[in-house]
C-alpha cells in the first residue's frame, strides 16, 4: 500500500525508532511492502519506516534508480531490519543529499566514506555487509532517519541559514511534491 511521506516538522521524524520485533514476521513483511510501494511511487532511492509514520528500525534502499549514473548500483537493493553500524572509516566524503521528507532541498553533507553494517534482511537472516561509494551514502542517510536525524541537521551552519526559510515553509505545510505528503 502506498502511504503518505511525512515531511520536515513531523514529530515522527525526530523520534529515535524502536527495535523491530523479529517475531512479527507478518507485520514486518507488510511494512516492507508498504515501504517499497511508497518508494516506487515517490521515485526515491531510499525510505525509512519513520518517513511513513512507523517508528521502527526498518529501511529500504534502492540504487537501481541511480544505475544510469553509477553502474555498480544497477542491481543494488537492500531491506534492512534493525541495522547497526559496527565500523566506519576515518575517511570522509562530501556529497549533495536530498530527502523525500524535505522536498526541494539539497545540501552537501559529509559522512564516512565506508561503513560496515549488521542487519536482518527481509528473509530475517542476519547479514554483515560493507558499503562504499554512493551505496554507503544511501544507507547512512536512511539509518540517520532511524535516530531522528535529518540530513539538514548535518549541514554547515551557513547552509542552515540559507535553507531556513524553505524548512520553515515545509514545516508549515507549504510543500510541493509529486507524491502524497503528511505533516503531523
Amino acid at each position: 500500500m502506498i502511504r503518505p511521506i511525512y515531511v520536515y516538522g513531523s514529530e515522527v521524524l525526530r523520534a529515535k525508532a524502536a527495535e523491530a520485533d523479529l517475531s512479527d514476521k507478518d507485520g514486518l513483511t507488510g511494512l516492507i511492502t508498504d515501504l517499497k510501494d511508497t518508494l516506487a511511487r515517490a521515485d526515491g532511492c531510499g525510505l525509512a519506516a519513520p518517513q511513513i509514520g512507523v517508528s521502527l528500525r526498518v529501511l529500504i534502499v534502492d540504487g537501481t534508480v541511480m544505475g544510469d549514473v553509477y553502474d555498480y548500483l544497477k542491481d543494488f537493493r537492500r531491506t534492512m531490519i534493525n541495522p547497526a553500524i559496527v565500523e566506519e572509516s576515518a575517511g570522509k566524503c562530501e556529497y549533495d543529499e536530498g530527502c523525500l521528507s524535505v522536498p526541494g532541498v539539497y545540501c552537501p553533507v559529509t559522512r564516512p566514506e565506508k561503513i560496515t553494517v549488521e542487519y536482518f534482511n527481509e528473509d530475517f537472516e542476519k547479514v554483515t555487509e560493507v558499503f562504499e561509494r554512493f551505496a554507503c551514502r544511501m544507507v547512512q542517510h536512511e539509518m540517520s532517519h532511524l535516530d531522528g536525524v535529518l540530513f539538514t541537521d548535518l549541514v554547515a551552519p551557513i547552509r542552515k541559514k540559507i535553507i531556513a526559510k524553505k524548512l520553515q515553509n515545509i514545516s508549515r505545510g507549504k510543500v510541493s511534491a509529486h507524491y502524497d505528503t503528511k505533516l503531523k
